[in-house]
């Protein structure tokens, strides 16, 4: 792919999808009949979850637009490729430009895309069969699939540009709910728990995540500005990167978050600590919604909780569990649990009108600090929603 000035792009993004798809593990077995059930029921949960999770939390969620989609391991590949393009397009316009400086940078650049595609593609295929379902705040509108093909049963999202259309974003349309049907059987075989629960009880926590960005108007627009204030921070100088990687690897030293906090600097830890903590707080309160909607509609919620924590807490196996720490993940996911004792702190202090000024402005969002600390959140925020006492 070229970018319109002619150069080549900075991932090579059709190549990311081939290599994915290739190298993504085929998913559990079932029959065309089979799977056709699955598909139809997750659709059926998801319009039924919209309606508990916006009983439970008393959010009006605006979702008109707002896509299902249940895909297959390679769709749901495409459909990070999409919302990936889209999000990096500062940073690839950064790295664009200086290629454009370096002599020779025209022809390293296509080499480079290439490399790129491939890594990213081997990623993507690993991550492929780990993910339930998500729902994508940055989306391009998905193609349409000839309905006699052989993965005519999913839905098949838009992946990157036509030919020729460089390095501006692809244009996001309204996010939508994304479940992977593949990974949802096969997790509710590993745990051996009712499948018609588990996947209602899958269905809550992502529809949780969808009401959240479609009842709150302006989370959407203050995750992506944060994100981009990260990317725009990043130093695509390979000296500067080098030396902060050695001064964080020098004898006795240890990255506390891993390779990627390494070559961060100041100022995107600062950003990446707000987008720690809304992240935290987006997460706990999924869980904290699917847990509390979940005994009123799944009658097996108990066991479902309990098999599936065990299960996130022990990791997928050793690969797996090299990565997280490699890449910091274990203290994200350490995180996110903290988002759920905030989120259960808050309500039992306020209860759901109280906690509900979270949602206000980008201001009432807890800090980093406040995730541990649901008190000093209730203390600035939390308690404005009171109603005042009576006049003497």
């Amino acid at each position: 792919m070229t970018s319109a000035s002619g150069g080549a792009d900075m991932v090579d993004w059709n190549l990311a999808v081939a290599t994915a798809t290739r190298l993504a593990r085929p998913g559990p077995v079932v029959s065309r009949a089979e799977a056709a059930a699955v598909v139809a029921e997750l659709r059926e949960h998801a319009v039924a979850a919209e309606g508990a999770v916006r009983e439970y939390t008393r959010m009006t969620a605006r979702s008109a637009g707002s896509r299902v989609l249940v895909v297959d391991r390679p769709g749901w590949v495409r459909a990070n490729v999409a919302g990936f393009r889209a999000v990096i397009a500062p940073l690839t316009g950064k790295l664009a430009a200086r290629r454009e400086q370096t002599p020779g940078g025209s022809v390293l650049g296509a080499v480079g895309g290439k490399v790129t595609g491939l890594e990213l593609g081997a990623v993507l295929a690993l991550l492929s069969g780990k993910v339930l379902g998500q729902y994508e705040t940055f989306a391009a509108e998905p193609e349409p699939i000839a309905p006699d093909s052989p993965a005519g049963l999913f839905d098949r999202p838009r992946t990157a540009l036509p030919d020729g259309g460089g390095t501006r974003p692809v244009t996001a349309a309204p996010g939508r709910l994304l479940l992977v049907a593949p990974n949802i059987v096969q997790v509710e075989r590993e745990l051996d728990v009712d499948p018609h629960d588990f996947r209602l009880w899958v269905c809550l926590h992502e529809e949780t995540h969808r009401t959240q960005f479609t009842a709150v108007p302006w989370l959407r627009d203050h995750v992506q500005s944060e994100v981009q204030s990260f990317l725009a921070e990043t130093d695509v100088e390979p000296v500067a990167l080098l030396e902060r990687l050695r001064e964080a690897l020098a004898p006795g030293e240890r990255p506390a978050g891993g390779l990627l906090e390494v070559v961060q600097t100041p100022r995107q830890r600062e950003v990446l600590a707000r987008l720690t903590a809304v992240m935290s707080l987006l997460e706990g309160h999924a869980d904290v919604v699917m847990d509390g909607v979940g005994p009123a509609v799944v009658p097996s919620v108990a066991e479902i909780r309990e098999k599936f924590q065990r299960r996130r807490d022990r990791g997928a196996g050793r690969l797996d569990l090299m990565l997280r720490r490699l890449l910091g993940m274990d203290a994200k996911l350490r995180q996110y649990q903290d988002g759920a004792v905030f989120v259960r702190a808050v309500l039992d202090r306020i209860g759901m009108d109280g906690f509900n000024r979270v949602w206000t402005s980008p201001n009432t969002l807890p800090t980093k600090d406040e995730i541990h600390d649901p008190a000093a959140w209730v203390a600035r925020v939390g308690r404005q929603s009171q109603p005042k006492p009576p006049d003497e």
